[in-house]
């Protein structure tokens, strides 16, 4: 096929994406309505003008990471393979969209990492450090760092574990996750105004996900800040294998197809009794069931 190329989607603004192409952006859009592509794709190309291309296909994707809500969902990123999730001593971070999060990357087989920023706020820090306790105990990696405070720490702690890796930044707005990759990616304020001046998105920056590169084919990905983190998608199969804390327990139920909400005999259930799991960790397995179970498309 004439002018046909493969690129890597870095960044998605509506139908419109952006593709890398051996370091020259290239501007595509997909054939007819379809949007089901993800910043990270690896994408077969066929170019249309000077600059501008169509989608023709998409690679085998090693992963995928999205999140769902009861009508749709949205594709975060592909061929992923470790996720960091951003939280700060300040302003107050979710539980929810922690666990939340940690279920998306194990569903999805991804790596996953917590960060926790500003630890120069000290009156906050024990308080972070225990709350953050529940997800250590999980085999969860904890890495501590202040990007406005000690900069060269940050950087120093936070770069190897971003070698030879696809990885992505999420948080909450407000936890530091854009001055962190603003170390961690040096020209990135140069790249996200080339992105949306491409991608003719104006202001609004920190509205789609964007992927930059490291040395040595390595990748960061920035996605926007939410507060929540559907999972609308996953089975009930998926959701009791994601919540890693069942896994011992898994299969020594009475029942076979237990769903480890109310049965009799339930192993899962007489760990949350003896402390052995989260309570509230089990009430959200609970939530997330229930919603699997209202997906509408």
């Amino acid at each position: 096929m004439s002018g046909a190329i493969t690129g890597t989607i870095i960044a998605a603004h509506g139908r419109h994406y952006l593709a890398d192409v051996d370091g020259r952006k290239i501007q595509c859009v997909t054939r007819g309505k379809k949007t089901n592509i993800a910043v990270g794709d690896v994408v077969h190309l066929q170019m249309t003008s000077a600059d501008q291309a169509r989608i023709e296909s998409t690679a085998e994707r090693k992963t995928l990471l999205y999140r769902s809500d009861q009508y749709k969902s949205k594709l975060l990123a592909a061929n992923l393979t470790r996720l960091f999730i951003v939280v700060a001593t300040e302003p107050g971070f979710a539980d929810d969209l922690i666990s939340r999060s940690l279920v998306a990357a194990e569903a999805a087989g991804i790596d996953a990492h917590l960060i926790l920023n500003k630890t120069d706020v000290t009156e906050s820090l024990d308080k972070a450090r225990e709350r953050l306790k529940v997800y250590t105990a999980l085999g969860y990696p904890l890495h501590e760092v202040s990007a406005r405070a000690n900069p060269e720490h940050a950087v120093a702690t936070l770069m190897p574990l971003l070698e030879g890796q696809s990885s992505i930044f999420i948080g909450q707005s407000g936890m530091g996750k854009s001055s962190l990759i603003n170390l961690l990616v040096p020209d990135a304020d140069i790249a996200v105004r080339e992105i949306s001046a491409a991608l003719d998105t104006g202001k609004h920056t920190t509205t789609f996900t964007r992927l930059y590169a490291l040395k040595d084919g390595a990748s960061i990905i920035d996605s926007p800040g939410f507060q929540e983190f559907g999972l609308y998608h996953l089975t009930e199969g998926m959701l009791e294998r994601a919540f890693v804390e069942f896994a011992p327990y898994l299969g020594g139920c009475k029942f076979y197809n237990c769903r480890h909400l109310i049965e009799p005999q339930c192993a899962v259930l007489a760990a949350v009794a003896d402390g052995k799991i989260a309570k509230f960790r089990h009430t959200l397995y609970g939530q997330l069931l229930h919603e699997s179970s209202q997906t509408l498309y």
